[in-house]
């Protein structure tokens, strides 16, 4: 077997270091002896050349054919046809393939499979910038802490919302005036939900510390190409031309990167407002929903007037790439939607097809801005640097999805801030209800009626709570995903803010509202 030329330089360097007594790399964030320096050196570069040994060893010369028949199987929810969108592409413009066919969906023992490599997840297992730098979490697993199997304590690391506390506490007021309009009805049911300050402002929160995690990241060279994929990166106007953690706070970059997370929170909440005035839903986040407020004319306006000022804001961070990146999360939206409305029965019992609604409704925003966030850092666009904040986003947003799914099953609905069983109450099959599914047969024609015969929804329950499997398949599940996106990060030098996502991807599906 022969492997890449870079392996083959993995490996000297490896051999290098083993004989080296003196020089090696310089760590950038603390002092460590020599020994225990070179070590990690090892560390890094042995797990990304077993990995690449083992991907070597077990490939062959179907699997890119494979992975194309599996792609081509998949319904795709239409919202531009392919002759539309090839029409509105050129040589300089993106070229975005979906993140659930970048990274991983499913965990192998559920038929799951790790995508081929394209533009867009070309450095998903590159570990070079961490090269000599020390991590003392460089190994982490989320099933070492408590709650998850462990007896390690998340509070040993940053606090991710308080690390951020001081930038957001304005966050509302500055938003609320970003949205104002003449229109006194509109202007209110726009700001409604920055009013009430409602949530934890988690997008944002992600947002906020993923810039300060790409700060602390070198920029990478260029390729030297043309191809798009090295490009994207904004063109940072700071001392030295490169961002740093030491100039970042206060930059313009730090100040479009802040404009960013109010962007995508305000994408998030006309999403809200909508998808409440599809689903006739009463309550949201502990409240009346605006169209209940005020009228669904209204409340479809003050969601469409969101999207527009977002829209204008997006334009405004003058990037091109983040702007068409951000975009597709909004079209992934629409798609999410589409596809939950328009399934096939066939297609509501399959955890694949379930995972990829998750993705366009939930995922999508958060591993798109992510990805953007290091663009105006001065990442480029297939960089280790924003491959691992989009896989980081993807896991994370699957994740989160996964756990508030199974809240709707075992929270009450004055925790949650919205009516419990919501999904079974408009036909949608969930990761517990398809887990019961696969051990119960019985359910599946209820799955693929969407529960509307009576008394579906009570059969399902009872078979739900039957289950000895069913509810752990799906706390696996959100498991998986999160330690991917644990893994994702750990692909970039340790910081305080890097940390604290890590503390926030653990609350994520450990948090019970």
């Amino acid at each position: 077997m022969t492997l890449p030329s870079r392996y083959n330089v993995a490996a000297a360097i490896i051999a290098s270091i083993i004989i080296s007594s003196s020089d090696g790399f310089a760590p950038r964030q603390c002092s460590s002896s020599r020994v225990s320096r070179n070590l990690l050196q090892m560390n890094y570069l042995q797990k990304e050349l077993h990995k690449d040994i083992l991907a070597a060893s077990s490939s062959n010369d179907n699997s890119a054919v494979e992975d194309k028949e599996i792609v081509a199987s998949r319904p795709q929810p239409v919202v531009v046809s392919a002759e539309s969108e090839a029409l509105s592409h050129s040589k300089s413009t993106l070229k975005l393939t979906p993140s659930f066919d970048l990274f991983q969906l499913l965990p192998k023992v559920e038929g799951g499979h790790i995508p081929q490599t394209v533009a867009g997840n070309e450095q998903r297992d590159a570990d070079i910038l961490k090269v000599g730098v020390p991590d003392t979490l460089w190994d982490m697993k989320l099933s070492d802490y408590k709650g998850l199997g462990g007896s390690k304590k998340i509070d040993t690391l940053p606090d991710p919302f308080a690390m951020v506390e001081k930038e957001l506490q304005p966050f509302s007021d500055s938003i609320k005036e970003l949205v104002s309009t003449d229109q006194p009805v509109l202007s209110m049911a726009a700001k409604h939900f920055f009013e009430k300050r409602h949530g934890k402002r988690t997008r944002p929160v992600i947002v906020s510390l993923m810039a300060k995690v790409v700060a602390a990241c070198e920029p990478e060279s260029s390729m030297g190409t043309d191809r798009w994929q090295d490009s994207g990166a904004s063109l940072v106007d700071v001392e030295g031309g490169v961002v740093t953690s030491k100039n970042h706070e206060g930059s313009d970059v730090w100040r479009k990167q802040g404009q960013l997370g109010q962007i995508v929170e305000m994408i998030h909440v006309a999403s809200l407002i909508h998808d409440d005035v599809l689903d006739e839903a009463d309550t949201r986040r502990g409240g009346e929903a605006v169209h209940k407020l005020y009228s669904n004319k209204v409340a479809v306006l003050a969601g469409d007037y969101l999207l527009a000022r977002a829209s204008v804001l997006l334009a405004r961070l003058e990037n091109t790439a983040v702007v068409q990146i951000m975009a597709t999360a909004l079209e992934s939206l629409v798609a999410g939607e589409i596809m939950q409305l328009k399934s096939q029965p066939e297609e509501l019992l399959r955890m694949e097809s379930y995972l990829r609604k998750s993705y366009y409704k939930t995922a999508s925003l958060v591993c798109y801005a992510c990805r953007s966030t290091a663009l105006l850092g001065g990442h480029a666009y297939g960089s280790t640097v924003a491959t691992a904040c989009e896989e980081f986003g993807f896991h994370l947003g699957l994740a989160f999805q996964i756990q508030d799914d199974i809240l709707d099953f075992t929270a009450a609905a004055s925790i949650l801030g919205k009516p419990a069983l919501a999904d079974m109450s408009l036909g949608l099959s969930t990761a517990p209800i398809l887990y019961a599914a696969q051990e119960f047969p019985h359910l599946q024609p209820l799955v693929k009626r969407r529960f509307k015969d009576k008394g579906d929804k009570q059969t399902a329950l009872e078979a739900l709570y039957k289950s000895k499997t069913a509810m752990d398949k799906a706390r696996n599940l959100a498991q998986f995903h999160a330690q991917k996106a644990v893994d994702a990060l750990l692909r970039l030098p340790q910081s305080e803010a890097r940390d604290a996502l890590l503390r926030l991807t653990y609350v994520v599906i450990t948090r019970k509202k």
